[in-house]
């Protein structure tokens, strides 16, 4: 049986792990958001950034990609994975059905927020966003190098999402 993982942020363009397929693909009932402070890979906890999460919210989707893992690489994939999506323990992992654009349905490893964790920011005004976004760094780079990639990336797979091409063209303006 294939391992699927959902990816929708920095999964999308550093997997990390060895991907057979990828699809795209929706998750029901979570939207994609800035609302994660980031004390590790894009900031730090004197100067936190912002890497986004997945935030349940009922009538909400997100799209992005369901990548299939390597055959024989589900153990190996899964523990890299926790090492580096559960470094805080703000992100929880689950198993949730996504839908791929072919019509199938999928159960893929995919990381949401905790909203009960201290890390959680949920509702930051965009420019609020903007201004964290543009200054923070951390032990993976700088915060703009990971919103700038997931936006061209999303572009690149032809998804459209106005918060994060606002922040792109935002950052870019600050940061000049």
């Amino acid at each position: 049986m294939t391992m699927w993982v959902f990816g929708y942020g920095s999964l999308l363009w550093n997997p990390g792990f060895s991907v057979a397929r990828s699809e795209r693909a929706t998750l029901h009932g979570y939207a994609r958001s800035f609302c994660m402070r980031s004390i590790h890979h894009r900031g730090t906890e004197e100067d936190p950034g912002l890497v986004l999460a997945l935030d349940e919210q009922p009538d909400a989707l997100c799209t992005g990609l369901a990548l299939a893992v390597e055959a024989g690489h589900e153990d190996r994939t899964l523990a890299e994975l926790r090492e580096r999506e559960l470094i805080s323990s703000a992100y929880l992992e689950r198993m949730l059905d996504v839908h791929l654009d072919c019509g199938t349905i999928v159960n893929a490893v995919t990381y949401v927020i905790d909203a009960h964790h201290v890390q959680y920011c949920g509702g930051l005004p965009l420019e609020e966003q903007a201004q964290i976004i543009a200054h923070a760094v951390g032990g993976r780079g700088p915060n703009t190098e990971y919103l700038y990639n997931t936006a061209s990336h999303l572009t690149d797979i032809g998804l459209h999402d106005p918060d994060l091409e606002w922040l792109s063209q935002r950052v870019r303006t600050i940061s000049a």
